[in-house]
This record gives C-alpha cells, sequence and structure tokens, in this order.
C-alpha cells in the first residue's frame, strides 16, 4: 500500500515507517524540516518537506495514497512560546487535515489522538485531541477514521530528572497509589502498524497502554534502577505546580493547560473512559524504560 505518514522521524513515526517498509509499503514521511530529508530517505521512505497546517501542500502529498496516518504534532520548545496558542495552532492542524482528506479523496485515515480525548472538561491541554476528534468526524461518512488514544508516554517521564537531581525527588500536583496507565512509544508504532493492515469501516477508538503502575511504585522502580532506593514522589498543590512551570518559562496559558492536565489525574477523573474500554496491555513495561531512563539519567549532569 502506499502510507502517508506525518510526524516526521518522532518517537512513534519512525519506528513506524521502518516496521511498514520492512512489510513492503511504500511510505511517505511529512515533515516541515528540510533538513530531515536525508535521514528520511535513508530508511528507504519518500521524503515530503512542508507544513501541517497548508492543507494545499498535504492534498498534493495524499494524492493517490492508500491510508494516512496523521498527528498533530507540537515541538516541546513550543510550550515556552509566550505568543503561541497551542489550543488554536492544533485546531488549524487538525481542520488542515481535514481539507486535504477531503480534496485527496483519502478513505482510510489513522489519527493519533489521546487519553482523555472523550470529553471537553477536566482533562486541562488535552482537550485539544478533543478538538481534533470532533473536527476529523466531519468528514463525510465514506471516509473510515481509527482513533488512537494513548495514555501518558513513558518518555515524559524524562522531565522527572531535573528534580530528581536537583531535590532528590519527583514533584507533581498529583500522586499517591493510584494506577494509572502509561505507554511505551515503540508499543503505539506496533498497534498502529497493526490497525493500518486490518479492515477499515466506519469510526472506531482503540486506548493503547503498556502498563499500569501508581506514581509511588514509579519512584520505587526508577529509583532502584538509579540507585536512588528511597526514592520519592511528592506531592504539591496545584498553585505550586504552576507557578513552577511558569517560573521555568512556560507560556502562562499552557503551564495552566499542565497544571490542569496533572490535576485531572486525581481520583482517576481523568482515566474513566479508558477503564471502560480497558485494553490488553502492550509487551513494554516499566521496568523496561526504567533501564532506559537510568541511562539518561546517568548522562544529565
Amino acid at each position: 500500500m502506499k502510507i502517508i505518514i506525518t510526524g516526521s522521524l518522532g518517537h512513534i513515526s519512525k519506528p513506524l515507517a521502518e516496521d511498514l517498509i520492512a512489510k513492503g509499503h511504500s511510505v511517505t514521511v511529512i515533515s516541515s524540516k528540510p533538513e530531515r530529508r536525508k535521514e528520511i530517505e535513508t530508511i528507504g521512505a519518500i521524503a515530503s518537506i512542508g507544513k501541517m497546517e497548508d492543507s494545499e501542500f498535504l492534498s498534493q502529498t495524499f494524492q493517490g495514497a492508500d491510508i494516512v496516518y496523521a498527528m498533530e504534532a507540537i515541538g516541546y520548545e513550543n510550550f515556552f512560546d509566550h505568543n503561541l496558542d497551542i489550543m488554536e495552532t492544533i485546531r488549524r492542524i487538525a481542520n488542515s487535515y481535514k481539507i486535504a482528506i477531503e480534496q485527496s479523496g483519502i478513505k482510510k485515515v489513522i489519527h493519533l489522538s489521546s487519553i482523555g480525548a472523550h470529553t471537553n472538561s477536566d482533562s486541562g491541554i488535552l482537550a485539544f485531541h478533543h478538538d481534533a476528534e470532533n473536527i476529523l468526524k466531519k468528514l463525510p461518512n465514506d471516509v473510515s477514521i481509527k482513533f488512537m488514544r494513548p495514555v501518558g508516554f513513558y518518555y515524559n517521564m524524562f522531565a522527572f530528572i531535573q528534580t530528581i537531581k536537583t531535590r532528590g525527588t519527583i514533584i507533581s500536583n498529583y500522586g499517591g497509589d493510584e494506577i494509572e496507565p502509561w505507554v511505551s512509544t515503540s508499543d503505539i508504532a506496533k498497534v498502529i502498524a497493526e490497525e493500518i493492515e486490518k479492515p477499515f469501516e466506519g469510526r472506531s477508538i482503540r486506548y493503547i497502554a503498556s502498563d499500569e503502575v501508581s506514581p509511588n511504585e514509579i519512584a520505587k522502580i526508577l529509583g532502584e534502577e538509579i540507585g536512588k532506593p528511597d526514592l520519592k514522589w511528592v506531592v504539591i498543590s496545584d498553585e505550586e505546580a504552576l507557578n513552577g512551570m511558569i517560573a521555568a518559562g512556560m507560556n502562562p496559558k499552557t503551564a495552566k493547560g499542565f497544571m490542569e492536565m496533572n490535576a485531572s489525574r486525581r481520583g482517576g477523573v481523568l482515566y474513566e473512559d479508558y477503564f471502560r474500554n480497558r485494553p490488553k496491555l502492550e509487551k513494554t513495561k516499566l521496568k523496561d524504560f526504567a533501564k532506559d531512563f537510568a541511562s539518561a539519567y546517568e548522562r544529565i549532569n
């Protein structure tokens, strides 16, 4: 098949592209960075350089494709851009996808959404996934869409390294012994590759998770791996968390979204729909990721 992959060669898109190429599919990878062209071509994919907000560019790239894998990519550095409205940017990208899908005649779409997309309230910054899903749901009924809803990515835990190094603890405005799901990006790529080769019909939702652990268990597992068996997860107030992110230079509106997202983890509000539609857990467990975490911890001074 001819498959379009967005997200450049990121944590999900690169292993996904490599898997599909190994299976004999023709893969085009979209990136906004011209310097990525050589790397994309090196793995055997076709590079298409342009912006996700450019529906005309996307429409031309989508022409003749069998399936489009669409994700709204916002680089971490953009969280610190005080002139950028993350929510509005995501809406523009999703609308661009919608226009391009209609104009190019694509009938099969896999959309990378997220935990929290089931609601536009009590999910903080994750509400943009709800908006994006609803924009794509306005496509004609003959366009089949598989909405992939992964849970929190393991690699987001790398953000814990700084406070472990400087304060000897993991710090957030949620914590305790409540179980919550986490996922490996390699497992997400594997599931998407599976879904690409399965039949498409109507609109469907699939949650993706690799493990279910509590914050206190995370502190224990990561602490043991980095040689700090007494590592603790310390819970601070919403106000303290918000002020800390703003002090670090984050866009205040974006920081508020992250604070509210973490607050929604308390009491399992964020995970209500996940547990109603609980998936089979994938293979990469927290203890597997902990080895990568320890390697990163050692590299950072």
